[in-house]
């Protein structure tokens, strides 16, 4: 039962708001779920018998937080209402009948390269990213603001390393960690004292979080952000990055994933800091089994093969300026490495920075940032990626995800360089790689992008046709405490017309 409680919270759109979509009872999710009960769950044979199982050796995830406008990328709506279909006209891609906004211009010469889902729907119009990258068949408010809430199930990447780790033989190290996080922690650089719930162990606990990457160097270009009454200034790295910056990983240098920005106290350097802080947090992650993925990260780092992946150096201008030199560009190509040198399932983030409410939500200032930081960022890293993998021979066995919560309000609001809100009802996704199809289109929208046409596609349809491709059956999983089976994806199909 689905019911709406009192208590004001002060929302992204910096709107106070009755808590929404407060689900009365979590069913399965109050048995207290356990990775240690692991079952051989029966293989799924209609699942298996698809086209495209295990086609994909490893998987990139793009993130891309707050949400993207369906209407201005991959869904547009040049016959609409002017009030609907906005500032941003509309181009064709190579693929006939397959148009894109006008800030993709990159992205419509390789749409050849991939499927797009116009008809993605669920009734959460809140930042589930849980509800996006896990198998959690509800979500409420609160646990979107508490990654350790107790009912939270594993990330997407953790359910891979997860039953990697089960099918690997006893002590195997991979040559880099299954499970890998671009470009820190999530949710750990926006002022704001409470963290985003999502890529993280869940019931299988903080031993199976990503393995997080710090980047360090410095943004090139000067942003200004604003969230009700707060204003942030300063280099925003997803509008530009200095060539020198370069990525680690967060378990070798040490730094807390949970260390937001704004608690970092300027007056001391951040060693002092990190030092400070860690007995604590030591005492906790030796408690949970996190020391052991630390010391096997660096175990890895020291052999030179992880280290290697992360050094840019190694790539030439022109593959570099391909990306893109912003935070989210070179991510994504150090992501590309990490696959080359053996990696399972790398995540890149376009997350919040310096300010809540950030990335791609788009409440004010829709316009101004789709043109001069979203739009241009997305089209030249995406297309750049598709273009590298599939030069070197890649992309056939590298998915590539674009996700994100939900999509925005097909009507403009009225806001400071107008704006989209949260809308859940029907938003664009995207697969290419790995077993999926090429140039193809699977549901479609009504005239204004509101409500699916046919095919309407849960984001948990998305995730089992992932882990299909990845050669893992969404019907198997582990157990809950009294040892019955729990699927991976429970409640979920794979997107059979998306496959090759």
């Amino acid at each position: 039962m689905i019911r709406v409680l009192g208590g004001p919270k002060r929302l992204c759109d910096g709107l106070t708001r009755r808590d929404l979509l407060q689900v009365g009872s979590l069913g399965l999710l109050g048995l207290g779920l356990s990775g240690g009960g692991a079952v051989p769950a029966a293989a799924s044979e209609g699942t298996r018998t698809l086209p495209g199982f295990g086609k994909a050796k490893s998987c990139i995830l793009l993130y891309l937080y707050g949400a993207p406008s369906q209407i201005e990328t991959f869904d547009p709506k040049p016959g609409a209402p002017s009030e609907v279909r906005g500032e941003l006209g509309t181009i064709p891609s190579v693929m006939p009948g397959l148009d894109l906004g006008e800030g993709l211009p990159r992205m419509a010469r390789v749409m050849d390269k991939v499927t797009v889902l116009r008809s993605v729907t669920h009734p959460y119009p809140i930042h589930g990213v849980a509800f996006a990258t896990t198998a959690i068949p509800r979500i409420e408010l609160p646990m979107e603001l508490n990654p350790r809430d107790a009912g939270h199930w594993p990330y997407l990447g953790s359910a891979v390393d997860y039953m990697d780790r089960r099918g690997a033989p006893e002590g195997a190290v991979p040559p880099v960690p299954r499970n890998i996080g671009l470009p820190w922690g999530f949710s750990t650089r926006r002022v704001g004292e409470v963290a985003r719930a999502g890529p993280y162990g869940g019931f299988l606990g903080p031993s199976f979080d990503p393995v997080w990457a710090e980047f360090e160097g410095q943004g090139t270009v000067s942003a200004r952000k604003t969230l009700v009454n707060k204003v942030w200034e300063g280099p925003e790295p997803y509008r530009g990055i200095d060539p020198g910056g370069r990525f680690r990983l967060a378990e070798v240098t040490g730094r807390p994933p949970e260390l937001t920005l704004d608690r970092l106290d300027r007056r001391r350097s951040l060693l002092e800091q990190i030092e400070a802080a860690r007995p604590g947090l030591d005492r906790q992650w030796d408690r949970l089994g996190v020391d052991e993925q630390r010391s096997m990260a660096m175990g890895m780092m020291q052999s030179g093969n992880l280290a290697r992946a992360f050094d840019l150096s190694e790539e030439s201008a022109e593959t570099r300026d391909l990306y893109g030199m912003t935070l989210f560009g070179q991510a994504s190509l150090t992501a590309r490495r990490l696959v080359e040198a053996g990696g399972r399932f790398v995540s890149v983030f376009w997350d919040e920075y310096g300010l809540a409410g950030t990335g791609w939500d788009t409440h004010w200032d829709h316009y101004p940032r789709m043109k001069d930081e979203l739009l241009p960022g997305l089209d030249q890293t995406l297309s750049g990626l598709l273009l590298d993998l599939d030069r070197r021979g890649l992309l056939d066995e590298t998915l590539v995800a674009v996700l994100s919560e939900h999509g925005r309000t097909p009507r403009i609001s009225h806001a400071q360089g107008g704006g989209r809100d949260h809308w859940s009802r029907c938003y664009s996704l995207l697969l290419a790689g790995g077993g999926i199809a090429r140039g193809r289109v699977v549901g479609s929208s009504d005239r204004i992008a509101s409500d699916p046409l046919d095919r309407p596609i849960s984001p948990k349809d998305v995730l089992a046709t992932i882990l299909h491709q990845l050669g893992i059956d969404p019907a198997s999983g582990w157990a809950d405490r009294q040892g019955r089976p729990l699927p991976l994806v429970p409640e979920a199909e794979v997107i059979a017309e998306a496959l090759a």
